[in-house]
């Protein structure tokens, strides 16, 4: 949780402020609206969030933690038709994985349709509001552009009376959807496209997932977010810069509730945008849909269950975006900046394992036949305090393929015949033998090691150039690896020509079945626990993972390859 920022305290250190933070600071020193501080989170229940979530409610939760107010969890529940309770649900799990917490103040803008409803009955009393009986496609065209005024609709003059007894009719369902709208009486030539006549109520049939058939008119956004975070008490409505534009209307609909004593102040900031992926739910939802990835929390995806599913931790995802920061400028952000902030937290926190993807089998001759010993591993050499665990050794262990080569090159550091490496934990090795099969594949390793080179033996300061992992034979748990990559193949999809879909990255996961696990891994393999297989990368358990057949998800390698591949392509 954030420190508390005591303004009373002269010296209190600000310089660590970003401007939407300043802009609170000044505020709660002004005195304004009290002194009080109440920030809200209104996501929309049509969708997973994904880390441009994050983004904005880790400044919701976190300005209200930093400065002692409070946030609101609100769900913008306005669009009966694309909402589901799966979402909420979904919603709430990923807001508190993220160490965030509302408390009791969870709302919904459905919590307000009462009193929404007897505010467009006031505006259209007043002249304010009216009824239009054009499609919205006329609606749009008669708006004109940015140069040209609009054009006034053919109902914009019905009397009040008119207009409110068409209102109730819409609610009562009496007319088909997309017949009407409720209009806000503004200004066709305004300069700000937003004032002309903005649409304040549209007829929806579909039943809500809370209020069910009650109502058969919905608020529209711009209607109904500023007067839901007036009616909560909100102070300050912190959104991304594509409501930038909105927020004269915002504040012209606001300010026919508010008054001196108090009024929400809408900032801005700019949107996380990533490479190597797509940020609109819309786009999300149809690779849902036709099956593209594997679900909302496919570990592909830039969804906060994607990620949670593929190991990410809340404490990385934060890093990355301390890290970007707020400004008021957009950016597309390098999404290796976020795999650092990944590697860089596992580095602290995850056990290291001996995992073999690609196996070929070692026989050492001259070890006893029959015989296991067991060697101490370090669990976390950034964490002395994590311990150690134990690994048995045999006769017959398995090593990388990719560890051995036949014919090797200069500057080739691992085994090869007539050479010497280290297994890790272990003794020194040296091959002696190939055995090939018919088909010329080498399918064995025949080694003899040097006893005397234990870890605690005189020979254990013997120096080799190479240090391989391995897991014995006799003990290994097969398992399956999931290798995920980026979900694009291109920097920037919604910036390209063309359908995105066929720019998803062929390349995005990997299968690997039949890989060699240490019985340490199996033993421990829990939801959510965090391993880095030495040598290849950090791994965690699937959901789909049981313990007769064990599956991992690899979280990121090691290190960034892609970015050296594209430079050599």
């Amino acid at each position: 949780m954030a420190e508390k920022i005591d303004l009373n305290d002269e010296n209190s250190e600000k310089k660590g402020y970003n401007f939407v933070e300043q802009i609170v600071a000044d505020d709660l020193a002004a005195g304004k609206n009290g002194g009080r501080l109440n920030t809200r989170f209104p996501p929309e229940p049509n969708g997973y969030l994904h880390i441009g979530h994050a983004k904005a409610f880790c400044m919701d939760f976190g300005v209200a933690e930093k400065f002692g107010g409070t946030c609101n969890l609100r769900f913008d529940d306005t669009n009966p038709v694309k909402e589901d309770v799966e979402y909420v649900d979904a919603i709430r799990e990923d807001i508190h994985w993220m160490g965030f917490d509302w408390g009791n103040r969870e709302y919904y803008a459905s919590d307000y349709f009462p009193q929404l409803f007897d505010l467009a009955v006031r505006l259209i009393k007043e002249g304010k509001a009216y009824v239009d009986d054009q499609s919205s496609e006329l609606i749009a065209e008669q708006k004109g552009t940015p140069t040209q005024p609009g054009v006034n609709s053919p109902y914009r003059d019905r009397t009040p009376e008119e207009n409110l007894d068409l209102f109730i009719r819409m609610n009562e369902g009496e007319f088909a959807e997309g017949s009407r709208v409720l209009r806000a009486k503004i200004d066709m030539a305004s300069p700000n496209m937003h004032f002309r006549d903005p649409i304040m109520y549209r007829i929806i049939k579909t039943p809500h997932h809370r209020t069910g058939t009650k109502w058969k008119v919905y608020p529209m956004y711009d209607f109904a977010h500023g007067q839901s975070d007036f009616f909560e008490g909100v102070t300050h409505s912190i959104c991304t810069l594509e409501f930038e534009v909105h927020r004269p209307l915002y504040e012209y609909f606001v300010k026919e509730l508010a008054d001196d004593s108090y009024c929400p102040r809408q900032i801005e900031f700019n949107r996380l945008n990533l490479t190597h992926t797509v940020m609109s739910k819309r786009k999300l939802l149809q690779l849902v849909k036709e099956g593209l990835v594997s679900g909302w929390d496919d570990p592909r995806m830039p969804t906060l269950s994607g990620m949670r599913r593929r190991g990410f931790t809340p404490e990385s995802i934060k890093s990355f975006i301390d890290k970007i920061g707020y400004t008021k400028y957009e950016a597309l952000n390098s999404i290796s900046l976020l795999e650092h902030a990944v590697r860089e937290d596992l580095n602290k926190k995850a056990t290291r394992v001996m995992a073999v993807m690609n196996p070929l089998k070692v026989v050492i001759t001259n070890y006893p036949e029959g015989q296991t010993e067991t060697v101490e591993m370090e669990n976390n050499p950034e964490e002395p305090e994590s311990g150690t665990h134990s690994m048995p050794f045999s006769r017959e262990i398995y090593i990388e393929k990719d560890d051995f080569m036949e014919n090797p090159p200069k500057k080739f550091f691992r085994l090869s015949p007539r050479n010497e490496v280290r297994l890790k934990g272990a003794y020194i090795i040296k091959c002696e033998e190939v055995v090939k099969d018919e088909n010329g594949e080498i399918v064995e390793l025949r080694c003899t090691y040097d006893p005397d080179t234990r870890s605690g033996l005189p020979g254990a300061a013997r120096k080799v150039k190479g240090t391989l992992h391995w897991v014995s034979v006799p003990h290994a748990v097969d398992a399956t690896a999931r290798l995920y990559d980026r979900l694009f193949a291109v920097e920037n999809p919604s910036a390209e020509e063309g359908d995105f879909r066929d720019m998803l990255n062929p390349e995005s996961l990997k299968v690997v079945e039949g890989i060699k696990l240490e019985p340490y891994i199996a033993e421990n393999a829990r939801k959510g626990e965090k391993f880095q297989f030495q040598r290849i990368g950090y791994f965690t358990p699937d959901y789909d993972s049981t313990s007769e057949k064990l599956i991992f998800n690899r979280t990121i390698a090691l290190k960034d390859s892609w970015e050296k591949e594209q430079k050599k392509n």
